[in-house]
């Protein structure tokens, strides 16, 4: 089942460049159905684990979020990962019968939501999360004391996201070879997204005629 658009010249089966999309880019958008049928979008960084054969995304949200109901009541849920994204200009062309488009790399997840109601396993997931972006705040974690930490785990609802099918969308102009040459040299010289997907351009090997 289609979880977005995907043209299969952008498609990428590559489950290694995934997991380093979704690590590299871990800011995600967890969406589900609310009590009344519409989309609940809550934005949240999550940790990835590769276990039991598959992906694992792991992450909480505020008590108070009723994201975590929602995920209680309906269990399958979509998480997508947006990568680097950026303007492609007409003029990596050699004529001018061309218009311009966006480039951009994402990961799409349907996941199993399961719940994580114990506070030394939240623990646990909090600690995963440090880890990924501040591994030396681990140590103050530590030491702000078992009342003080209780009183934030019970703030929050934890949840672990099996990843029951996934896809990856890479769009970088692969099937127009001759624009990559002065694309990926355009975007080397531009901002953090631009120089990112020259970065990937390279690592595809996308060099052009």
């Amino acid at each position: 089942m289609a979880l977005m658009y995907q043209p299969p010249q952008f498609k990428s089966d590559d489950r290694a460049l995934a997991a380093r999309l979704m690590r590299e880019h871990p800011f995600a958008s967890l969406i589900s159905n609310d009590d009344a049928g519409l989309p609940f979008v809550t934005h949240l960084p999550l940790h990835l684990e590769e276990r039991e054969g598959g992906f694992f995304l792991l992450g909480h949200c505020a008590k108070p979020n009723p994201h975590w109901r929602y995920l209680q009541a309906r269990r399958t849920a979509l998480v997508t990962f947006l990568g680097p994204h950026a303007y492609q200009s007409p003029r990596i062309y050699a004529d001018r019968q061309r218009v311009p488009s966006w480039n951009y790399l994402a990961v799409h997840c349907r996941v199993d939501a399961s719940l994580i109601e114990d506070p030394l396993a939240k623990d646990r997931l909090l600690k995963k999360l440090i880890g990924d972006h501040e591994p030396g705040y681990a140590e103050q974690w530590r030491s702000l004391g078992e009342e003080f930490a209780h009183k934030m785990l019970a703030g929050i609802m934890a949840f672990d996201l099996a990843v029951t099918e996934w896809q990856c969308k890479l769009k970088l102009n692969q099937h127009r070879p001759e624009s990559h040459a002065a694309l990926a040299a355009g975007y080397a010289q531009g901002n953090e997204d631009e120089r990112e997907l020259a970065a990937w351009m390279e690592r595809l090997e996308l060099k052009g005629n």
